[in-house]
This record gives C-alpha cells, sequence and structure tokens, in this order.
C-alpha cells in the first residue's frame, strides 16, 4: 500500500497482519517543517495509514473498506533525521467502527509521537 501520498512520505511496510501493522522511514529534508524538524502532518499520515491498513486489510472482509473519522496524534521529540519506526495495534475492532494506537520511535528507541485513529467500517461503493 504504497502508492500515491504514500510514495512521497517514503515508508515501507516491514510487517502487515491482522494484530499489528509496521513500517519504517527514513527522514530527510524533505519530511521537514521550515525550521528543520520533521513536520507534524508526516506523523499524521502514518499514524492513519498504518491503523487503515490494519482495519481495511485484515478486519473489515470482501466488500467492505475504512475510512479515518478521527486521528489524534501527539508529537512528543522533535527529530531531524534518521529512521523512524512505526508500529500500529487495533485497540478495538467492532462491526461499524475500529479503534487503532500507533507508536513512531526513533533509532534510539524513544518515542518521537503516538496517536489513534478511530475507523468507520463501510460498504465499499460499486464499481
Amino acid at each position: 500500500m504504497t502508492t500515491g501520498f504514500n510514495d512521497h512520505l517514503g515508508f515501507t511496510i516491514t510487517e502487515s497482519g491482522p494484530e499489528r501493522v509496521a513500517a519504517t522511514v527514513v527522514l530527510g529534508p524533505e519530511h521537514h517543517q521550515p525550521f528543520g524538524i520533521v513536520h507534524g502532518g508526516v506523523y499524521c499520515a502514518i499514524v492513519e495509514t498504518l491503523a487503515s491498513i490494519g482495519g481495511s486489510e485484515y478486519w473489515t472482509g470482501p466488500g467492505r473498506t475504512v475510512v479515518g473519522v478521527n486521528n489524534n496524534t501527539d508529537f512528543l521529540r522533535a527529530v531531524s533525521e534518521g529512521t523512524l519506526s512505526a508500529e500500529a495495534l487495533p485497540i478495538h475492532r467492532g462491526r461499524t467502527q475500529q479503534l487503532w494506537a500507533v507508536t513512531l520511535t526513533g533509532e534510539d528507541g524513544k518515542l518521537v509521537a503516538r496517536g489513534q485513529v478511530r475507523l468507520a467500517n463501510l460498504e465499499r461503493p460499486a464499481e
């Protein structure tokens, strides 16, 4: 699922399953805001993408999909470069909605950001 906007983020999915979705991204100037640190939107996008992959590919079933209806991401430490690791874990998976927690850690193992995404489970529109 690294197409479109995900390609621009430059992350690599390292694990994708029903109980865990993980990824890495090598951070650089293309991820920076004007003060030379990673833009918070990068973290938000990674959080939402990993939760959505886990929620849509492994829970909703054929003919269904998910959309994010809330993304709450906290930025804990400023970083400028290095490899970021991200892990998404399900908190709740129901018939109509899901809640996923996502952590992002730096190369030193310290938490950089954390977020949670609430997903709505929907019928996929007819093509």
